[in-house]
């Protein structure tokens, strides 16, 4: 799994039982206790999940969630909103300030993790351990294993990740930027040629099942998966 969930929480208590129990559960877990911090983290390297408290000192938690929605590099990254603001209303504030889900305090580690896969699932499903198959392609991430045809297929880590992404975002194009951030991360500086490189070695090890074809270059926009 290791997805990056940031926690911003300025309780020390509810902070070290919530990464704990993240850690426990495979994730890594980067803290904050101020909007401020979380911004400090956020601008090094992306999360893929922000665990968001309310009620924050000084900038609040609601307040940094508009901001994350507000910008082109983070706008995509789910967010939990963590309170103990219970009321339909808070709660109706809260997503509409750009918060995927919305979680009052106090919960059970066992639905917070629920949570955060959920938002995963919908909007980052690289990030979870579900198997994708496509035309016979079968990718599971558990095991790190990919089979195409029945037949078993040997990828580097980075082909890896390249195919998941891919399968798990079929039809649409993907440019070599785009690739760079959600492949190597945003905070990895490489040339976008290491893009084409690293296409060609995925589509020579699909060669032998024949699922070469379903990896489609588009003319001056990046590359593409066929559904099938």
């Amino acid at each position: 799994m290791n997805s990056i969930v940031l926690v911003v929480e300025d309780e020390p208590a509810i902070q070290e039982l919530v990464a704990v129990n993240l850690e426990h559960a495979g994730y890594q877990a980067r803290r904050a206790s101020s909007a401020e911090e979380a911004d400090a983290l956020v601008r090094d390297a992306l999360p893929d999940v922000i665990l968001l408290d309310w009620m924050l000192p000084g900038i609040s938690g609601l307040a940094y969630a508009r901001k994350l929605r507000g910008a082109e590099r983070t706008r995509r990254i789910p967010i939990i909103m963590l309170t103990a603001r219970a009321e339909e209303r808070d709660k109706i504030e809260g997503l509409e300030g750009g918060a995927d889900d919305y979680l009052t305090k106090p919960f059970s580690p066992k639905e917070l993790l629920a949570r955060i896969k959920a938002v995963l699932r919908r909007r980052a499903p690289e990030h979870t351990d579900d198997r994708v198959e496509i035309a016979g392609l079968r990718l599971d991430p558990a095991t790190h294993r990919v089979a195409g045809n029945g037949r078993e297929i040997a990828l580097g880590p980075t082909e890896f990740r390249m195919l998941h992404f891919f399968m798990t975002h079929p039809e649409r194009v993907h440019s070599r930027a785009q690739l760079l951030d959600h492949v190597w991360g945003d905070h990895v500086f490489a040339e976008e040629r290491t893009v084409d490189v690293h296409i060609r070695r995925l589509r020579q090890a699909l060669e032998a099942s024949g699922h070469d074809r379903l990896i489609e270059t588009v003319r001056s926009s990046g590359y593409r998966m066929r559904g099938a």
